[in-house]
């Protein structure tokens, strides 16, 4: 990745939108080469609007990972949707991610988000998982992907495996205004540090759950404590909503809130190379997706 310079810079922000699930997550990762972004097999992982920053020779793409878009439900998805409508009216342009691995891999969520697409600025669309499909099936559903915005170019990648995902950044790069950088060139996101803690956590909590309990999980950074160089002290809370997910989270012994502490411990330190001492507490909060004071220190919305 170059560095920018220059008055011949280009630079700009590309809002990354699509149905839950479809792996845009995994895309932003991919694209800026950094993990900025949790990835979960569980549908509405992304709370929040997360920008990672991609570099290259003269441009810098700034990749805005949007919530999924969905029928708001409560205080909090109220709020990722109003997240989502804000930054789709300041992008520059738009990515649109389907997945040739749903059934149908065009449906009516792809039409509804396209529509809401095309308005003022360019749109690509990313046909991903394309390794997880026969080649018949890719066929139509980059058809079907090329009928959703006729003149949109359309690229079939693989997020996981990296496939076309090089080809789709060369041409998304090509569509930025002129313009110096907006972040340092080693800078990756635009996330505090106890937000992306607080992700990576919960995280690996949503590897761990299942049924009700991933809507009903958040992960709170209360404190970051350095006593020395090369040791950062988290202390976090896991909040749910009732206590029989409490105890789920918890487990027989301990065991469950154990595995979640030490897994996510290493990720963490993987992240910000020091050694972490992370300090887990599950409480309950009751009916927190409403409550809006703790949305807005969660920095959600």
């Amino acid at each position: 990745m170059g560095q920018l310079n220059g008055s011949e810079s280009r630079s700009g922000f590309v809002a990354l939108a699509g149905r839950p699930n479809v792996g845009k997550s995994t895309l932003a990762n991919a694209i800026v080469g950094a993990r900025v972004a949790i990835v979960s097999d569980k549908p509405q992982t992304t709370r929040r609007a997360i920008r990672g920053v991609a570099n290259g020779p003269g441009w810098q793409l700034v990749l805005v990972d949007l919530p999924g878009v969905q029928r708001p439900r409560d205080t909090l998805t109220a709020r990722m949707q109003g997240r989502v409508e804000h930054e789709l009216s300041d992008a520059d342009g738009a990515l649109l991610v389907v997945s040739a691995a749903a059934s149908p891999a065009i449906g009516p969520g792809d039409r509804f988000i396209a529509r809401r697409l095309c308005a003022g600025r360019p749109v690509t669309i990313a046909v991903n998982k394309i390794d997880l499909v026969s080649r018949a099936s890719l066929v139509a559903a980059l058809a079907g992907a090329a009928e959703l915005l006729p003149g949109a170019e359309v690229f079939p990648i693989s997020a996981r495996t990296g496939e076309g995902v090089a080809e789709l950044v060369e041409h998304l790069a090509a569509l930025l205004p002129p313009g110096p950088p907006y972040f340092p060139a080693a800078q990756r996101s635009d996330q505090p540090a106890a937000v992306r803690i607080a992700e990576l956590v919960r995280e690996q909590a949503l590897a761990r759950t299942r049924e009700e309990i991933p809507h009903a999980l958040e992960v709170e950074v209360a404190e970051l404590e350095r006593p020395r160089d090369g040791l950062l002290i988290v202390r976090a809370s896991v909040l749910v909503e009732t206590e029989s997910q409490k105890r789920i989270l918890i487990g027989a012994g301990g065991r469950m809130i154990k595995a979640i502490g030490v897994a996510a411990r290493r990720s963490v330190e993987r992240e910000l190379g020091e050694r972490i001492h992370l300090e887990l507490t599950v409480r309950v909060r009751r009916r927190w997706r409403a409550d809006e004071g703790l949305l807005d220190r969660l920095g959600i919305g």
